[in-house]
């Protein structure tokens, strides 16, 4: 007999039939260290992730902002430059203290 894959072991929808965002979901409930795979320490690749999302974050932003003043709107634009000054404040923190951590 076949055995089912860890996925559908668990209730999972399928990787191929998954709506977005599902897969992530599915990958990100690793219960164990899986540094052995990336090379990187979870908690280390976390920060890395963490500034790299805060860094796409301050791209997004700046062309929402642009947009909000191409049509006239400076209430939006200023809510997303504040946004982005947020972004880049994360970005940052989580620069810093990885490198204190990989010290």
């Amino acid at each position: 007999m076949k055995q089912q894959p860890a996925w559908a072991a668990a209730g999972r929808p399928s990787p191929r039939t998954a709506p977005a965002g599902a897969l992530e979901v599915h990958v990100m409930s690793f219960e164990q260290e899986t540094g052995h795979l990336t090379g990187t320490k979870d908690k280390d690749y976390n920060i890395l992730w963490f500034v790299q999302a805060c860094l796409d974050n301050v791209l997004r932003l700046e062309t929402y902002a642009q947009d909000a003043e191409r049509d006239g709107d400076t209430e939006l634009a200023e809510f997303f430059r504040r946004a982005q000054g947020e972004s880049r404040k994360g970005a940052e923190q989580g620069k810093q203290l990885l490198a204190a951590r990989l010290r």
